[in-house]
């Protein structure tokens, strides 16, 4: 391995410590204290907590937005196939991928590229999301599209781009654990928290379903 391979593995040993260590801080905060009277299913709200409900008809106000709602899920995709990737690259190079292989991952990278273009851009345009937005979404957002698209760019031209991918790829690994990307931790507890406070009430999961 190069140098600069070395040091993207020591940032991801910092952002996987990091993150265990966000992960453990929840267990030790133990499982939600309810005062109220328990009147419903708790591991049936659960299973729905993390399935069905995360369908935009059953989200708040998902439904409204679906071009946005579908632009995340894609743009999420992208994401786990860009670090999925970053571990398959230690171990083969880019020009051994099979060409069907490498043109569907490019297509995969290239329409969650776009996807988070699209979501950076409309912070700025609509001005409620714009309120909404702090200054760790917009770097969050642009730091996770960049890496996709280093990750495209040294997926088709291999050497010429090695450096550079890891680099940023080390710069992203590192902020994972002390921005908004850290919801790759949080997201699991905070729908454990849903599905626990909905059953406990026997709100979740909802009659008809």
């Amino acid at each position: 391995m190069f140098w600069y391979q070395y040091l993207s593995l020591g940032c991801l040993g910092i952002c996987l410590a990091a993150c265990l260590w966000h992960f453990f801080r929840l267990i030790r905060l133990g499982r939600p204290k309810d005062l109220s009277r328990k009147s419903g299913n708790i591991p049936g709200a659960l299973v729905y907590s993390y399935t069905t409900a995360m369908s935009p008809a059953n989200k708040e106000s998902a439904y409204l937005h679906l071009p946005t709602y579908i632009g995340g899920i894609f743009f999420h995709i992208g994401t786990f196939v860009g670090l999925a990737l970053f571990i398959v690259f230690f171990f083969a190079y880019p020009f051994l991928f099979p060409l069907g292989l490498t043109w569907a991952l490019s297509i995969i990278l290239l329409v969650s590229i776009i996807s988070g273009i699209i979501l950076f851009i409309k912070r700025f345009t609509v001005p409620k999301v714009r309120k909404l937005s702090h200054p760790d979404d917009y770097i969050s957002n642009l730091l996770t599209t960049l890496f996709q698209l280093f990750t495209l760019i040294y997926l088709l031209l291999d050497h010429s781009f090695v450096v550079y991918y890891y680099l940023f790829a080390s710069l992203l690994l590192l902020y994972i654990p002390v921005g908004k990307l850290r919801h790759v931790v949080y997201f699991f507890a905070a729908r454990y928290h849903l599905g626990f406070f909905y059953g406990w009430r026997n709100a979740w999961p909802p009659k008809n379903v």
